[in-house]
Protein backbone atom coordinates (compact mmCIF):
# COMPACT_ATOMS: atom_id res chain seq x y z
CA UNK A 1 0.00 0.00 0.00
CA UNK A 2 3.16 2.38 -0.02
CA UNK A 3 5.31 3.43 -2.36
CA UNK A 4 7.74 1.50 -1.38
CA UNK A 5 7.58 -1.66 -3.01
CA UNK A 6 10.62 -1.91 -4.55
CA UNK A 7 12.91 -1.08 -1.17
CA UNK A 8 10.47 -4.16 0.42
CA UNK A 9 11.82 -6.37 -2.43
CA UNK A 10 15.25 -5.36 -1.80
CA UNK A 11 14.84 -6.01 1.79
CA UNK A 12 13.18 -9.55 1.53
CA UNK A 13 16.09 -10.62 -0.71
CA UNK A 14 18.61 -9.04 2.04
CA UNK A 15 17.09 -11.73 4.30
CA UNK A 16 13.17 -11.91 4.67
CA UNK A 17 12.76 -14.52 1.70
CA UNK A 18 8.32 -15.20 3.91
CA UNK A 19 -25.44 -5.47 1.78
CA UNK A 20 -27.35 -3.09 1.33
CA UNK A 21 -29.04 -0.28 2.97
CA UNK A 22 -28.47 2.78 4.81
CA UNK A 23 -26.81 6.27 3.76
CA UNK A 24 -25.58 6.96 0.15
CA UNK A 25 -23.76 9.32 -1.44
CA UNK A 26 -27.08 11.96 -1.74
CA UNK A 27 -26.81 11.87 2.10
CA UNK A 28 -22.89 12.50 2.69
CA UNK A 29 -23.34 15.36 0.24
CA UNK A 30 -26.80 17.15 2.09
CA UNK A 31 -24.51 16.32 5.23
CA UNK A 32 -21.22 17.69 4.47
CA UNK A 33 -22.50 20.42 1.80
CA UNK A 34 -18.36 19.93 0.20
CA UNK A 35 -15.63 18.54 0.95
CA UNK A 36 -14.47 22.12 2.48
CA UNK A 37 -16.89 21.94 4.94
CA UNK A 38 -16.04 18.96 6.48
CA UNK A 39 -14.74 20.36 9.99
CA UNK A 40 -12.00 18.97 12.05
CA UNK A 41 -12.91 18.54 15.60
CA UNK A 42 -12.70 15.48 18.57
CA UNK A 43 -15.18 13.41 16.67
CA UNK A 44 -17.98 11.57 18.74
CA UNK A 45 -15.74 9.87 21.38
CA UNK A 46 -13.77 13.00 22.39
CA UNK A 47 -10.50 13.74 22.54
CA UNK A 48 -7.47 11.26 22.77
CA UNK A 49 -5.97 10.17 26.45
CA UNK A 50 -1.95 9.52 26.59
CA UNK A 51 -0.61 5.94 25.48
CA UNK A 52 -2.00 3.09 26.96
CA UNK A 53 0.49 0.23 27.53
CA UNK A 54 0.44 -0.71 24.48
CA UNK A 55 1.46 2.72 22.81
CA UNK A 56 -1.99 3.51 21.68
CA UNK A 57 -4.16 6.60 22.12
CA UNK A 58 -7.24 6.55 22.42
CA UNK A 59 -10.64 7.82 23.59
CA UNK A 60 -11.85 7.85 27.37
CA UNK A 61 -13.86 4.24 27.40
CA UNK A 62 -11.65 2.08 25.20
CA UNK A 63 -8.26 -0.01 25.51
CA UNK A 64 -6.64 -1.33 23.09
CA UNK A 65 -5.05 -5.25 22.72
CA UNK A 66 -2.17 -6.55 20.24
CA UNK A 67 -3.85 -9.84 19.22
CA UNK A 68 -0.68 -10.63 17.34
CA UNK A 69 2.81 -9.91 16.36
CA UNK A 70 4.46 -11.17 13.19
CA UNK A 71 7.02 -14.05 13.12
CA UNK A 72 5.62 -14.78 16.94
CA UNK A 73 3.26 -17.46 17.24
CA UNK A 74 -0.92 -15.72 17.63
CA UNK A 75 -1.39 -16.21 20.89
CA UNK A 76 -3.20 -19.21 22.06
CA UNK A 77 -2.42 -20.92 18.81
CA UNK A 78 0.99 -22.48 17.77
CA UNK A 79 0.63 -20.56 13.73
CA UNK A 80 3.01 -18.33 13.60
CA UNK A 81 1.41 -14.59 12.23
CA UNK A 82 3.56 -14.27 8.69
CA UNK A 83 5.22 -10.65 8.01
CA UNK A 84 3.45 -7.03 7.13
CA UNK A 85 0.04 -7.92 7.94
CA UNK A 86 -2.20 -5.81 5.68
CA UNK A 87 -5.78 -6.27 4.07
CA UNK A 88 -8.15 -7.38 6.86
CA UNK A 89 -11.99 -8.02 7.30
CA UNK A 90 -14.17 -10.71 9.71
CA UNK A 91 -16.55 -13.03 9.16
CA UNK A 92 -19.08 -14.17 11.16
CA UNK A 93 -19.25 -18.14 12.48
CA UNK A 94 -22.28 -19.88 14.07
CA UNK A 95 -21.08 -20.26 17.42
CA UNK A 96 -21.36 -16.46 18.03
CA UNK A 97 -17.63 -15.71 17.12
CA UNK A 98 -15.95 -14.84 14.30
CA UNK A 99 -12.73 -15.30 11.76
CA UNK A 100 -10.30 -12.15 11.56
CA UNK A 101 -8.63 -12.33 7.49
CA UNK A 102 -5.53 -10.73 7.83
CA UNK A 103 -3.29 -10.38 4.22
CA UNK A 104 0.82 -10.77 3.85
CA UNK A 105 2.13 -7.60 1.55
CA UNK A 106 5.32 -9.97 1.29
CA UNK A 107 6.84 -10.17 -2.19
CA UNK A 108 7.39 -13.76 -3.86
CA UNK A 109 5.40 -15.25 -0.28
CA UNK A 110 2.18 -13.18 0.24
CA UNK A 111 -0.48 -15.11 1.15
CA UNK A 112 -3.64 -15.03 3.85
CA UNK A 113 -3.82 -15.98 7.67
CA UNK A 114 -7.04 -16.23 9.89
CA UNK A 115 -7.98 -16.02 13.70
CA UNK A 116 -10.64 -17.28 14.94
CA UNK A 117 -12.64 -15.78 18.07
CA UNK A 118 -14.72 -17.16 20.35
CA UNK A 119 -17.91 -14.92 20.97
CA UNK A 120 -16.10 -13.49 24.35
CA UNK A 121 -13.28 -12.01 22.16
CA UNK A 122 -10.86 -14.80 23.00
CA UNK A 123 -8.86 -16.03 20.28
CA UNK A 124 -9.26 -19.98 19.79
CA UNK A 125 -7.46 -21.22 16.62
CA UNK A 126 -5.19 -19.62 13.85
CA UNK A 127 -3.87 -20.78 10.32
CA UNK A 128 -3.29 -19.98 7.02
CA UNK A 129 -5.97 -20.09 4.02
CA UNK A 130 -3.64 -19.01 1.29
CA UNK A 131 -0.09 -19.42 0.41
CA UNK A 132 2.37 -18.95 -2.45
CA UNK A 133 1.18 -15.63 -3.83
CA UNK A 134 2.68 -12.45 -3.64
CA UNK A 135 2.65 -9.15 -2.16
CA UNK A 136 -0.86 -9.68 -1.22
CA UNK A 137 -2.10 -6.08 -0.19
CA UNK A 138 -5.52 -5.35 0.86
CA UNK A 139 -8.65 -7.09 -0.93
CA UNK A 140 -12.41 -7.05 0.46
CA UNK A 141 -15.00 -9.36 1.89
CA UNK A 142 -17.84 -10.99 -0.34
CA UNK A 143 -21.56 -10.79 0.75
CA UNK A 144 -21.28 -14.57 0.10
CA UNK A 145 -18.41 -15.28 2.98
CA UNK A 146 -15.38 -15.16 0.96
CA UNK A 147 -12.32 -12.95 1.28
CA UNK A 148 -10.88 -11.71 -1.92
CA UNK A 149 -7.17 -11.07 -1.65
CA UNK A 150 -5.22 -9.10 -4.02
CA UNK A 151 -1.93 -9.07 -5.65
CA UNK A 152 -0.17 -5.47 -5.78
CA UNK A 153 2.15 -6.32 -8.40
CA UNK A 154 1.69 -5.60 -12.06
CA UNK A 155 1.33 -9.27 -12.75
CA UNK A 156 -1.23 -9.46 -9.76
CA UNK A 157 -4.50 -11.25 -9.54
CA UNK A 158 -7.17 -12.04 -7.27
CA UNK A 159 -7.72 -14.73 -5.07
CA UNK A 160 -11.33 -16.15 -3.41
CA UNK A 161 -10.23 -18.02 -0.07
CA UNK A 162 -12.34 -19.44 2.51
CA UNK A 163 -12.03 -18.23 5.86
CA UNK A 164 -12.86 -21.14 7.68
CA UNK A 165 -9.71 -22.72 5.38
CA UNK A 166 -12.16 -25.86 4.68
CA UNK A 167 -11.69 -25.13 1.22
CA UNK A 168 -8.59 -24.14 -1.24
CA UNK A 169 -8.38 -20.94 -2.45
CA UNK A 170 -9.07 -20.14 -6.42
CA UNK A 171 -7.80 -17.53 -8.60
CA UNK A 172 -10.44 -15.55 -10.56
CA UNK A 173 -8.33 -14.32 -13.44
CA UNK A 174 -11.71 -12.67 -15.03
CA UNK A 175 -10.85 -10.25 -12.47
CA UNK A 176 -7.90 -9.18 -14.45
CA UNK A 177 -4.01 -8.98 -14.79
CA UNK A 178 -2.95 -5.76 -12.72
CA UNK A 179 -1.41 -4.22 -10.02
CA UNK A 180 -4.60 -4.95 -7.35
CA UNK A 181 -4.93 -3.07 -4.39
CA UNK A 182 -8.31 -3.69 -2.83
CA UNK A 183 -11.99 -4.90 -3.71
CA UNK A 184 -15.71 -4.20 -2.82
CA UNK A 185 -18.96 -6.13 -3.58
CA UNK A 186 -22.30 -4.03 -4.64
CA UNK A 187 -24.87 -7.07 -3.63
CA UNK A 188 -27.65 -5.18 -5.09
CA UNK A 189 -26.36 -4.51 -8.86
CA UNK A 190 -24.04 -7.66 -8.48
CA UNK A 191 -20.77 -6.19 -9.45
CA UNK A 192 -17.59 -5.84 -7.99
CA UNK A 193 -15.07 -2.98 -7.87
CA UNK A 194 -11.67 -3.07 -8.19
CA UNK A 195 -8.66 -0.42 -7.23
CA UNK A 196 -5.36 0.08 -8.36
CA UNK A 197 -2.12 0.51 -6.66
CA UNK A 198 -0.64 3.48 -9.23
CA UNK A 199 -0.25 7.00 -9.74
CA UNK A 200 -1.19 6.32 -13.09
CA UNK A 201 -4.05 3.57 -11.96
CA UNK A 202 -7.82 3.17 -12.78
CA UNK A 203 -10.83 2.26 -10.91
CA UNK A 204 -12.35 -1.00 -12.69
CA UNK A 205 -15.85 -2.91 -12.24
CA UNK A 206 -16.37 -6.53 -12.74
CA UNK A 207 -19.66 -8.03 -13.83
CA UNK A 208 -19.67 -11.86 -12.97
CA UNK A 209 -22.02 -13.63 -15.47
CA UNK A 210 -24.03 -15.65 -12.81
CA UNK A 211 -23.44 -13.73 -9.42
CA UNK A 212 -21.67 -14.81 -6.86
CA UNK A 213 -19.77 -16.83 -9.26
CA UNK A 214 -16.51 -15.14 -10.24
CA UNK A 215 -14.85 -17.77 -12.34
CA UNK A 216 -16.35 -15.73 -16.07
CA UNK A 217 -17.65 -12.56 -16.29
CA UNK A 218 -16.71 -8.85 -17.90
CA UNK A 219 -14.33 -6.56 -16.53
CA UNK A 220 -14.71 -3.03 -17.35
CA UNK A 221 -13.09 -0.01 -16.49
CA UNK A 222 -14.35 4.03 -15.48
CA UNK A 223 -14.55 6.94 -17.23
CA UNK A 224 -15.20 10.09 -15.27
CA UNK A 225 -17.34 12.66 -17.38
CA UNK A 226 -16.79 16.14 -15.65
CA UNK A 227 -14.45 18.49 -13.63
CA UNK A 228 -12.84 18.62 -10.14
CA UNK A 229 -13.29 14.45 -9.93
CA UNK A 230 -16.83 14.78 -9.53
CA UNK A 231 -19.23 13.89 -12.52
CA UNK A 232 -21.12 10.74 -14.39
CA UNK A 233 -19.09 7.51 -14.62
CA UNK A 234 -19.34 5.46 -17.75
CA UNK A 235 -17.85 1.81 -17.75
CA UNK A 236 -15.77 0.53 -20.95
CA UNK A 237 -15.19 -3.69 -21.43
CA UNK A 238 -11.36 -4.42 -21.79
CA UNK A 239 -10.95 -6.56 -24.68
CA UNK A 240 -7.37 -8.08 -22.70
CA UNK A 241 -8.28 -8.40 -18.84
CA UNK A 242 -5.17 -10.95 -19.04
CA UNK A 243 -2.75 -7.63 -19.93
CA UNK A 244 -1.18 -10.28 -22.36
CA UNK A 245 -0.19 -7.75 -25.08
CA UNK A 246 -1.11 -4.08 -22.86
CA UNK A 247 -1.55 -3.06 -19.44
CA UNK A 248 -5.56 -2.87 -18.59
CA UNK A 249 -5.13 0.52 -17.66
CA UNK A 250 -3.83 1.39 -21.24
CA UNK A 251 -5.88 -0.76 -23.17
CA UNK A 252 -8.90 2.06 -22.95
CA UNK A 253 -8.26 5.49 -24.96
CA UNK A 254 -9.21 8.05 -22.38
CA UNK A 255 -10.37 5.67 -18.65
CA UNK A 256 -9.43 8.60 -15.84
CA UNK A 257 -6.56 8.14 -13.94
CA UNK A 258 -6.73 7.90 -10.01
CA UNK A 259 -4.03 8.75 -7.96
CA UNK A 260 -3.01 5.45 -6.49
CA UNK A 261 -6.50 4.56 -5.82
CA UNK A 262 -5.91 1.78 -2.71
CA UNK A 263 -8.70 1.47 -0.31
CA UNK A 264 -12.34 0.58 -1.24
CA UNK A 265 -15.87 -0.43 0.39
CA UNK A 266 -19.46 -1.21 -0.03
CA UNK A 267 -21.97 0.77 1.77
CA UNK A 268 -25.43 1.62 1.54
CA UNK A 269 -25.33 2.04 -2.35
CA UNK A 270 -22.30 3.93 -2.02
CA UNK A 271 -18.67 2.90 -2.39
CA UNK A 272 -15.99 4.57 -1.70
CA UNK A 273 -12.92 4.51 -3.11
CA UNK A 274 -9.37 6.33 -1.34
CA UNK A 275 -6.57 7.45 -2.98
CA UNK A 276 -3.16 8.35 -1.62
CA UNK A 277 -1.46 10.36 -4.10
CA UNK A 278 -4.24 13.46 -3.82
CA UNK A 279 -5.21 12.48 -0.10
CA UNK A 280 -8.88 12.09 -1.08
CA UNK A 281 -11.75 9.87 -0.34
CA UNK A 282 -14.27 9.81 -3.72
CA UNK A 283 -18.08 8.68 -3.10
CA UNK A 284 -19.74 6.73 -6.28
CA UNK A 285 -23.16 6.41 -6.43
CA UNK A 286 -23.76 2.97 -7.91
CA UNK A 287 -27.11 3.46 -8.90
CA UNK A 288 -26.90 6.69 -10.89
CA UNK A 289 -23.08 6.07 -11.49
CA UNK A 290 -22.20 9.11 -10.34
CA UNK A 291 -18.85 10.04 -8.23
CA UNK A 292 -18.26 12.83 -6.08
CA UNK A 293 -15.40 14.06 -3.86
CA UNK A 294 -16.25 13.07 0.52
CA UNK A 295 -12.85 14.45 1.67
CA UNK A 296 -10.08 16.22 0.07
CA UNK A 297 -7.52 17.40 2.52
CA UNK A 298 -6.60 20.26 0.32
CA UNK A 299 -9.76 21.50 0.81
CA UNK A 300 -9.91 20.96 4.88
CA UNK A 301 -6.63 22.97 6.01
CA UNK A 302 -6.10 21.72 9.93
CA UNK A 303 -7.04 17.98 9.06
CA UNK A 304 -5.41 15.87 11.20
CA UNK A 305 -6.63 12.51 8.03
CA UNK A 306 -3.74 12.48 5.34
CA UNK A 307 -2.60 9.62 3.02
CA UNK A 308 -6.00 8.18 2.89
CA UNK A 309 -5.50 3.99 2.28
CA UNK A 310 -7.60 1.13 3.96
CA UNK A 311 -11.48 2.56 4.26
CA UNK A 312 -14.05 0.94 5.88
CA UNK A 313 -17.67 1.96 6.89
CA UNK A 314 -18.91 1.17 10.63
CA UNK A 315 -22.19 0.30 11.40
CA UNK A 316 -23.24 3.73 12.62
CA UNK A 317 -22.33 5.14 8.87
CA UNK A 318 -18.78 6.49 10.19
CA UNK A 319 -16.32 6.20 7.61
CA UNK A 320 -13.48 5.12 9.22
CA UNK A 321 -9.82 5.60 7.71
CA UNK A 322 -5.84 4.11 7.77
CA UNK A 323 -3.71 6.58 7.39
CA UNK A 324 -0.43 5.72 4.83
CA UNK A 325 2.90 6.55 6.77
CA UNK A 326 5.67 8.48 4.47
CA UNK A 327 8.87 9.63 5.93
CA UNK A 328 7.97 8.33 9.65
CA UNK A 329 5.60 11.12 10.13
CA UNK A 330 4.35 10.77 13.71
CA UNK A 331 1.27 12.46 12.59
CA UNK A 332 0.86 10.17 10.01
CA UNK A 333 0.31 6.66 11.98
CA UNK A 334 -3.83 7.09 13.03
CA UNK A 335 -6.96 5.53 12.17
CA UNK A 336 -9.38 9.04 11.48
CA UNK A 337 -13.05 8.63 10.44
CA UNK A 338 -15.47 10.46 9.45
CA UNK A 339 -18.97 11.36 10.91
CA UNK A 340 -21.94 11.52 8.87
CA UNK A 341 -22.32 14.87 10.48
CA UNK A 342 -18.97 16.21 8.24
CA UNK A 343 -16.38 16.07 11.27
CA UNK A 344 -12.94 14.33 10.64
CA UNK A 345 -11.28 13.39 13.48
CA UNK A 346 -8.56 11.14 14.91
CA UNK A 347 -9.99 8.02 16.15
CA UNK A 348 -6.96 6.48 17.57
CA UNK A 349 -2.95 6.74 17.25
CA UNK A 350 0.17 5.09 17.58
CA UNK A 351 3.38 6.25 19.50
CA UNK A 352 6.46 4.49 20.34
CA UNK A 353 9.70 4.00 18.11
CA UNK A 354 8.59 0.39 16.85
CA UNK A 355 6.69 2.45 14.53
CA UNK A 356 9.30 4.95 13.69
CA UNK A 357 11.92 2.67 12.18
CA UNK A 358 14.55 3.75 9.51
CA UNK A 359 13.77 3.78 5.27
CA UNK A 360 12.30 0.46 4.62
CA UNK A 361 11.06 -0.54 7.91
CA UNK A 362 8.40 2.84 8.14
CA UNK A 363 5.31 1.53 9.17
CA UNK A 364 1.52 2.57 7.94
CA UNK A 365 -1.74 1.93 9.57
CA UNK A 366 -3.56 -1.58 7.20
CA UNK A 367 -6.67 -3.24 7.52
CA UNK A 368 -8.70 -1.31 9.85
CA UNK A 369 -11.90 -3.90 10.23
CA UNK A 370 -15.09 -4.19 12.34
CA UNK A 371 -16.37 -7.22 14.23
CA UNK A 372 -19.43 -8.28 12.66
CA UNK A 373 -21.25 -6.70 15.90
CA UNK A 374 -19.44 -3.51 15.45
CA UNK A 375 -18.26 -3.49 19.51
CA UNK A 376 -14.50 -4.29 18.35
CA UNK A 377 -12.21 -2.76 15.93
CA UNK A 378 -8.98 -4.60 14.29
CA UNK A 379 -5.84 -3.26 12.37
CA UNK A 380 -2.46 -3.65 11.42
CA UNK A 381 0.63 -1.47 11.87
CA UNK A 382 2.62 -2.98 8.86
CA UNK A 383 6.20 -3.11 10.01
CA UNK A 384 5.98 -2.37 13.36
CA UNK A 385 8.81 -3.75 15.00
CA UNK A 386 10.27 -4.52 11.39
CA UNK A 387 7.84 -7.46 11.16
CA UNK A 388 4.54 -5.71 11.84
CA UNK A 389 1.65 -6.22 14.50
CA UNK A 390 -2.10 -6.68 15.18
CA UNK A 391 -4.43 -4.57 17.33
CA UNK A 392 -7.56 -4.87 18.72
CA UNK A 393 -10.14 -1.72 19.84
CA UNK A 394 -12.93 -2.36 21.91
CA UNK A 395 -15.19 0.02 23.90
CA UNK A 396 -18.64 2.13 23.61
CA UNK A 397 -18.27 2.05 19.62
CA UNK A 398 -21.56 3.69 18.15
CA UNK A 399 -23.72 1.21 16.08
CA UNK A 400 -26.96 3.20 15.64
CA UNK A 401 -26.82 5.48 12.70
CA UNK A 402 -28.13 9.37 12.63
CA UNK A 403 -32.64 9.96 13.10
CA UNK A 404 -33.19 10.87 9.64
CA UNK A 405 -29.90 9.20 7.84
CA UNK A 406 -31.45 6.50 5.60
CA UNK A 407 -32.36 2.66 6.70
CA UNK A 408 -30.83 0.23 8.87
CA UNK A 409 -27.66 -1.17 7.59
CA UNK A 410 -26.96 -4.55 6.05
CA UNK A 411 -29.51 -7.27 7.76
CA UNK A 412 -27.54 -6.26 11.19
CA UNK A 413 -29.90 -9.16 12.59
CA UNK A 414 -28.38 -12.04 10.83
CA UNK A 415 -24.86 -12.21 12.19
CA UNK A 416 -23.99 -15.79 10.36
CA UNK A 417 -25.05 -18.06 7.63
CA UNK A 418 -23.62 -21.37 6.76
CA UNK A 419 -24.18 -24.39 4.81
CA UNK A 420 -22.82 -27.31 3.02
CA UNK A 421 -21.05 -25.93 0.03
CA UNK A 422 -21.79 -29.57 -1.85
CA UNK A 423 -24.73 -32.16 -1.31
CA UNK A 424 -25.44 -35.24 -3.13
CA UNK A 425 -28.76 -35.91 -4.60
CA UNK A 426 -29.85 -38.77 -2.47
CA UNK A 427 -28.98 -36.28 0.56
CA UNK A 428 -30.86 -33.67 -0.76
CA UNK A 429 -33.93 -35.44 -1.15
CA UNK A 430 -33.61 -37.99 2.08
CA UNK A 431 -32.35 -35.19 4.54
CA UNK A 432 -32.29 -31.96 2.71
CA UNK A 433 -29.79 -29.08 2.64
CA UNK A 434 -28.74 -27.80 6.37
CA UNK A 435 -28.84 -24.46 6.68
CA UNK A 436 -27.15 -22.36 9.75
CA UNK A 437 -28.68 -19.13 10.77
CA UNK A 438 -27.37 -16.94 13.79
CA UNK A 439 -29.66 -13.60 14.50
CA UNK A 440 -28.96 -10.96 16.71
CA UNK A 441 -32.53 -10.41 17.40
CA UNK A 442 -35.49 -11.03 15.97
CA UNK A 443 -36.06 -11.75 11.77
CA UNK A 444 -37.75 -13.26 9.46
CA UNK A 445 -35.84 -15.47 7.18
CA UNK A 446 -37.23 -17.06 3.58
CA UNK A 447 -34.92 -19.70 2.30
CA UNK A 448 -34.61 -20.66 -1.38
CA UNK A 449 -32.51 -23.15 -3.18
CA UNK A 450 -32.61 -22.90 -6.49
CA UNK A 451 -31.12 -25.56 -9.09
CA UNK A 452 -30.40 -26.38 -12.95
CA UNK A 453 -32.44 -29.43 -13.47
CA UNK A 454 -33.82 -30.80 -16.58
CA UNK A 455 -37.76 -30.75 -17.71
CA UNK A 456 -39.17 -31.44 -20.56
CA UNK A 457 -35.89 -32.11 -21.99
CA UNK A 458 -34.40 -28.57 -21.15
CA UNK A 459 -32.18 -27.06 -18.80
CA UNK A 460 -34.39 -24.92 -16.17
CA UNK A 461 -33.31 -22.60 -13.34
CA UNK A 462 -35.97 -24.05 -10.93
CA UNK A 463 -36.72 -23.86 -6.93
CA UNK A 464 -36.70 -27.02 -6.00
CA UNK A 465 -36.54 -26.23 -2.00
CA UNK A 466 -38.05 -22.78 0.53
CA UNK A 467 -38.74 -22.58 3.71
CA UNK A 468 -40.42 -19.56 5.54
CA UNK A 469 -39.12 -18.84 9.25
CA UNK A 470 -39.47 -16.51 12.15
CA UNK A 471 -36.35 -16.21 14.25
CA UNK A 472 -35.56 -15.08 17.87
CA UNK A 473 -32.07 -14.00 18.72
CA UNK A 474 -29.32 -17.06 18.57
CA UNK A 475 -28.24 -19.60 16.30
CA UNK A 476 -31.62 -22.07 14.41
CA UNK A 477 -30.50 -24.74 12.18
CA UNK A 478 -33.61 -25.33 9.29
CA UNK A 479 -33.16 -28.50 6.64
CA UNK A 480 -34.08 -27.43 3.21
CA UNK A 481 -35.65 -30.53 1.23
CA UNK A 482 -37.49 -30.65 -2.07
CA UNK A 483 -41.42 -31.66 -1.07
CA UNK A 484 -42.83 -31.36 -4.96
CA UNK A 485 -43.31 -34.78 -6.77
CA UNK A 486 -41.79 -32.69 -9.64
CA UNK A 487 -39.18 -30.93 -8.11
CA UNK A 488 -37.92 -34.62 -6.53
CA UNK A 489 -37.98 -36.30 -9.62
CA UNK A 490 -36.18 -33.96 -11.50
CA UNK A 491 -33.48 -33.30 -8.88
CA UNK A 492 -33.17 -37.60 -9.12
CA UNK A 493 -32.58 -37.10 -12.35
CA UNK A 494 -29.52 -34.75 -12.14
CA UNK A 495 -26.49 -36.81 -13.54
CA UNK A 496 -22.65 -35.41 -12.60
CA UNK A 497 -23.47 -32.01 -11.45
CA UNK A 498 -25.18 -29.14 -11.12
CA UNK A 499 -24.87 -25.63 -10.00
CA UNK A 500 -27.15 -24.28 -7.44
CA UNK A 501 -27.62 -21.20 -5.08
CA UNK A 502 -29.33 -21.06 -1.77
CA UNK A 503 -30.49 -17.65 -1.27
CA UNK A 504 -31.84 -16.41 2.64
CA UNK A 505 -33.87 -13.00 2.57
CA UNK A 506 -33.95 -11.41 5.70
CA UNK A 507 -36.66 -8.76 6.75
CA UNK A 508 -36.45 -6.77 10.09
CA UNK A 509 -38.99 -5.32 11.90
CA UNK A 510 -38.81 -1.46 10.22
CA UNK A 511 -39.70 -3.17 6.87
CA UNK A 512 -35.77 -3.35 5.64
CA UNK A 513 -34.66 -6.35 3.60
CA UNK A 514 -31.44 -7.88 2.24
CA UNK A 515 -30.57 -11.24 0.36
CA UNK A 516 -27.51 -13.21 1.03
CA UNK A 517 -26.56 -15.81 -1.36
CA UNK A 518 -24.21 -19.08 -1.58
CA UNK A 519 -22.91 -21.30 -3.85
CA UNK A 520 -24.21 -24.67 -3.65
CA UNK A 521 -23.26 -28.05 -6.06
CA UNK A 522 -25.50 -31.08 -6.63
CA UNK A 523 -23.97 -33.90 -7.31
CA UNK A 524 -25.77 -36.79 -8.79
CA UNK A 525 -25.90 -40.13 -9.61
CA UNK A 526 -22.81 -41.15 -12.11
CA UNK A 527 -23.85 -41.94 -15.31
Amino acid sequence: MTATLRRREALLAAGAATLAAGFGSAFWRSATATAASAQTGAGPYGPLLAPDANGVRLPKGFRSRVVARSLQPVPGTSYVLPLFPDGSATFPTPDGGWIQVVNSEVPLIGGASAIRYAKDGRIVDAYGILTGTSTNCAGGPTPWGTWLSCEEVDEGRVWECDPTGRTQPVVRPAMGVFKHEAACVDPVHEHVYLTEDRGDGCLYRFVPDHYPDLSQGRLEVATVTGTGGEGSVSWTPLPDPAARGRATRDQVAGATRFERAEGIWFDAGTVYVATTGDETIHALDTTTQRISILYRRADAPGSPLQGVDNVTVSRSGDVYVCEDSYDNDPDAMDVCLITPEGEVARFCKLTGREHFLPSELESEITGVAFSPDGSRMYFGSQRAGGVGAVYEISGPFRTARPTGGGPAPVDPALLGLTAASAISSTALLQDGLRVRLTAAGPVAVTAVLKARVRRNGRLRTVTVARQDRQLAAGATSLRLRPRNGTTRAAVRAVRGATAATLEVAVRQADGSRAVRRRSVRIRGRRR
